[in-house]
């Protein structure tokens, strides 16, 4: 009996899967695309109502040709890529490269890789969706029209290497547009008072800030306001005016979607979005896990949807009743979410076996592995646990006129809290036992401080996702690598956590709105999301957008060849001296990062390695200790003197009298 063919698109995904279907079933891997425009050209054929034009990608021959051998021994083939857009699009163009005949292929789904989910897609094995399939091809079209029509007149007009996006270039706007509100933003003077309250028999005083006189709320702009306050404090008693207590109830947050998982992941672990993306796909294709062998140990991770499927929210119950008690299993009715966005018909980003917990595994999963295994589980099983309650106290306290406030929270009740604490919990505090309404104060001291109101902040990674999100602007599987490319371009560089606008990245945003303003408006490109999600739900046919949108574009394009004028970006000139002609050189940008080169060239072609150096001497021979890289990028730290000092460090060295 002929094998069944199931083709996926990593080999880990397979080696997952193969276990869970047995000797009946071949399970191969694609690799990702096998098809695309071809990188020499546009590949769109504007003459022939935007044809687009696919080639074999380089390298693929080898993979297909297996492929093709196995199609032709398999009783059913089944196209298994990821659940959505891009996924849908490989399986199609996996079915055109291997003429597969609609009698005997078929395209399933699963939005976790476990043994029920994978053979329960096998019996619901449908037809290609071809409307998803345009949809992805409409948004690969676009994303070229505006690489390869822009790119060109930015590597004129400033310089080589250079690009533009769709998504991309209105990114880069956002980032520039906060650097401009931080730069145009003129600081405001204000105080704070602050009085420290001790009733009789009281151990500890009650701190209170100023609210205001007579009952109105007072802002203190000046010291001579704050002064004038203080002047009438000096006479009188303060007493208790109004205690109020009560209670507070906080919801847990929602499992995590692709978003909300870059954010958290960015805040809590440090991680980079490109960083979290990749450890996710790990953890969803599959990890040797001893007892269970290579399993998938989170659910599919592009995802715009908190929805939790049925099996999931009862085991969720099951486990919190087992391991914290009754008491701990939410009550809420969960709100539908009517979002119309398509990959709302996943899941959230959950644990695929609750039971496996991050204690458990931690062995058997590499830091950064077990770390943000460790997040999404406690995530989604908070979210399914009982609200915090918080026991809160307010108080009230008049001197003359003039009022200061206080307030105070505990937890009352934890919730899921015992599972997934956040800052608020961190940061709460109680002021103990308060004395009664009518109290008079014995003492009381005051502080005055100055402050000035700080400019907008500068994006971080997660920051700016959220932006992306919130404004529209591309999708969960765009976030990362959007943001990876401006890095990678030297348009934003990341300094900490912040990021920050380069000089050539300045220069490239303000090209960009003054010869293409609608690439980089904000609400066009939202706008052009929604048509392709109109493409998805078959509202909107694919391939009117681009017919609406080529001819403005190119027209744009061959204005922007006659008019603009060049930008000159100078490079960074270093204190390394040239070993051929004596110039300092300047610090240039390759596929590897920065490198030294002699401004000479073309008649000096003198280049060197970039050495940053970290301020700390050799414990060998006292030359400089610099950052260096492995062939795989990895970073660590070596002697300047290499290879006469062959010192090096994985972990960053100290100076001597540093604390470790």
């Amino acid at each position: 009996m002929a094998k069944n063919l199931v083709i996926v698109e990593s080999p880990a995904k397979a080696k997952t899967i193969q276990k869970f279907l047995g000797s009946n079933y071949e399970v191969l891997a694609s690799g990702g695309h096998v098809r695309d425009l071809p990188k020499s050209s546009l590949g769109v054929d504007v003459d022939r109502d935007y044809e687009p034009h696919y080639i074999t990608i380089r390298g693929k021959g080898d993979v297909l040709s297996a492929l093709r051998k196995e199609v032709k021994k398999a009783g059913k083939i089944y196209l298994a890529t990821d659940p959505d857009r891009e996924g849908e699009a490989i399986s199609w163009h996996l079915k055109q490269l291997l003429k597969l005949d609609d009698s005997n292929s078929y395209r399933i789904t699963f939005h976790e890789i476990t043994k029920n989910a994978v053979k329960n897609s096998i019996k619901q094995a449908r037809e290609l969706d071809m409307n998803m399939v345009d949809s992805q091809q409409t948004r690969r079209i676009l994303d070229r029209m505006v690489g390869y029509r822009i790119s060109p007149i930015l590597w004129n007009k400033v310089k080589r290497g250079l690009s533009a996006g769709r998504v991309q270039s209105v990114t880069l706007r956002i980032v520039c547009d906060r650097e401009d509100e931080i730069n145009a933003f003129t600081p405001v003077e204000y105080w704070s008072l602050e009085g420290d309250f001790l009733a009789e028999g009281m151990k500890k005083p009650i701190t209170a800030a100023y609210y205001g006189c007579d009952g109105s709320r007072v802002e203190l702009r000046t010291e001579e306001q704050v002064e004038a306050v203080l002047d009438e404090l000096k006479d009188q008693a303060a007493k208790v005016d109004e205690i109020k207590r009560g209670e507070r109830r906080k919801k847990p947050a929602p499992p995590f979607t692709t978003s909300t998982m870059q954010q958290e992941a960015s805040k809590v672990l440090n991680f980079s979005t490109q960083k979290t993306m990749h450890v996710a796909q790990q953890l969803y294709e599959g990890v040797d896990i001893k007892g269970h062998g290579t399993i998938g140990l989170i659910t599919y991770l592009r995802t715009d949807s908190t929805r939790v499927s049925e099996e999931a929210e009862s085991a969720a119950k099951d486990f919190i009743r087992e391991n914290y008690g009754e008491a701990y299993i939410t009550d809420r009715e969960e709100k539908k979410d009517n979002s119309k966005r398509i990959q709302d018909a996943h899941e959230a980003i959950r644990p695929t076996y609750l039971g496996i917990t991050p204690a458990q595994v931690k062995d058997q999963l590499s830091r950064e592995q077990f770390r943000l295994y460790q997040l999404i589980w406690k995530r989604f099983v908070a979210s399914r646990m009982s609200d915090a309650v918080y026991e809160t106290a307010s108080i009230r306290i008049l001197a003359g006129s003039q009022e200061f406030h206080a307030s105070s929270s505990a937890v009352k009740w934890d919730g899921y809290l015992s599972v997934y604490s956040d800052e608020e919990e961190k940061t709460a505090k109680h002021m103990g036992a308060l004395p009664e309404v009518g109290s008079r104060f014995v003492s009381g001291e005051y502080r005055k401080e100055q402050h000035f109101t700080q400019p907008p902040a500068h994006y971080t990674e997660a920051s700016l996702v959220k932006t992306m999100e919130e404004l529209g602007i591309g999708r969960p599987s765009t976030y990362a690598t959007t943001i990876t490319t401006l890095l990678a371009r030297r348009y934003v560089v990341k300094e900490g956590r912040n990021l920050y606008v380069t000089e050539l990245g300045e220069a490239v945003n303000k090209m960009m709105r003054e010869a293409f303003p609608s690439i980089v408006e904000i609400d066009f490109t939202a706008n052009l999301e929604l048509l392709l999600d109109g493409v998805e739900d078959g509202s909107v046919q694919w391939k009117q957008i681009v017919r609406n949108f080529y001819p403005d574009l190119e027209a744009a394009v061959l204005e922007a060849e006659s008019s603009l004028d060049s930008v000159k970006i100078a490079d960074e000139v270093s204190d390394e001296i040239c070993d051929v002609c004596g110039r300092n050189m300047v610090v240039k940008y390759g596929p590897h990062g920065k490198f030294l080169a002699c401004p000479g060239f073309p008649e000096c072609k003198n280049t060197k390695p970039f050495l940053e150096r970290i301020g700390v001497p050799c414990p060998k021979c006292g030359k400089d200790i610099v950052l260096r890289r492995t062939r795989k990028g990895r970073k660590y730290f070596g002697c300047e003197g290499y290879p006469e000092c062959d010192y090096m460090s994985w972990q960053k060295p100290k100076a001597e009298g540093e604390n470790a």
